[in-house]
């Protein structure tokens, strides 16, 4: 089975400054996006938090984030976004990835 990557536009949330656009690989092991501290930062992004994540080796690291408008596939969301080590390959996590889907998907009884 191969890697899934799409484009995604990363945009701070007023939606009026620079955006940042790269393919993001699709991790359904993420819960949050990811993306390089520099990248975010020049989009006007602002470190909102840290929290601590478990790599997939089973490492822990404290990282950074903040919050973003996330654009793909035609559709745009409000996400998590952490602020990567420079070099780091960017992630769609599945926050980002259910709620397009969730705001299109009927409620039981509607």
């Amino acid at each position: 089975m191969g890697l899934t990557y799409v484009t995604v536009e990363v945009k701070h949330l007023s939606g009026r400054r620079r955006s940042f656009e790269s393919q993001f690989l699709v991790d359904t092991g993420a819960i949050d996006c990811l993306a390089p501290a520099s990248a975010l930062r020049k989009v006007g992004l602002r470190v909102e938090g840290k929290n601590v994540y478990e790599l997939a080796n089973g490492t822990t690291v404290e990282y950074p984030y903040g919050h973003a408008r996330i654009v793909f596939m035609g559709e745009e969301t409000v996400s998590r976004i952490i602020f990567g080590p420079e070099g780091a390959e960017p992630i769609l996590g599945v926050v980002a990835l259910r709620a397009p889907a969730s705001a299109s998907t009927p409620s039981p009884g509607s």
